[in-house]
């Protein structure tokens, strides 16, 4: 009775009291003071922010509509950063003449077998010419008894303008035009190349200069790898036989002939 009569008497100062209480914890919790501060969690955690999305450097960000775009950032370049290829520096080699290209030898002829040659009765010209000036600059190799058939200026035949049929070889043109010129020439059959192989011309032969000695043809400045009578002649060709001393090193045809 004396309980309930003290709490009816002084419930208002003890409720007043824990109002008191209830202020000051929560002004300390918000005041900066709180638990987490102390080393301990209270269990509540910051929001993660959410990701942002991936933009590639070379695509601008996607935008929603209705927003309007920002700016893309301009690109820095490093002047200073050596190129990709470096300039060569300067050679002191020698400069060397060009090498025929790709290009250049998908357009040089292809040989014709003698047997597949289809000759028409379409007529043509060439030029055609012999000549053995580079057995002047080697007499002292030359068989004395050969001296007087080398001309002095070394043509044997200058060029001249021939004609031909639409399908004949630069060994059908030689034959007929030494014929024609009455020039001595003779020539073997080698069944290993599918050729004729001209062994000698105005009675100058292979070895008569020489153990690398030889003639060679070539036709607009270019030595075929193959046998003369394998080459079929077009309109306008230049043929010029020529003989060497040095398997073809002193003529320019050495590459012919697999060196």
């Amino acid at each position: 009775m004396d309980a309930y009569m003290w709490w009816k008497k002084h419930k208002w100062k003890v409720i007043v009291l824990l109002a008191a209480v209830l202020v000051l914890a929560a002004a300390f919790w918000y005041g900066g003071d709180a638990p987490e501060l102390r080393g301990w969690s209270s269990g509540q955690t910051e929001p993660t922010p959410a990701p942002q999305p991936h933009v590639r450097q070379d695509e601008s960000p996607k935008v929603n509509s209705g927003t309007q775009a920002a700016a893309a950032p301009e690109k820095i370049t490093d002047t200073h950063a050596p190129s990709a290829e470096p300039e060569p520096s300067p050679s002191t080699e020698p400069e060397l003449p060009p090498e025929i290209t790709d290009s250049e030898t998908a357009e040089l002829p292809a040989p014709v077998e003698p047997e597949s040659a289809v000759i028409s009765d379409t007529a043509y010209t060439c030029t055609i010419s012999i000549f053995c000036g580079t057995v002047l600059e080697h007499m002292d190799w030359l068989d004395g008894e050969k001296t007087p058939l080398v001309p002095e200026d070394g043509w044997i035949l200058q060029p001249v303008e021939v004609m031909f049929y639409e399908g004949e070889s630069v060994f059908n043109v030689l034959q007929r035009t030494c014929k024609q010129n009455e020039i001595h020439m003779e020539f073997s059959n080698t069944p290993i190349y599918n050729s004729a192989y001209i062994e000698g011309i105005a009675n100058i032969y292979e070895y008569d200069c020489g153990d690398l000695s030889g003639w060679m043809y070539k036709v607009n400045d270019w030595f075929p790898n193959y046998g003369c009578s394998r080459y079929a002649l077009s309109d306008g060709d230049v043929v010029c036989w020529e003989y060497t001393c040095d398997l073809g090193d002193d003529i320019g045809g050495y590459n012919a002939l697999g060196g």
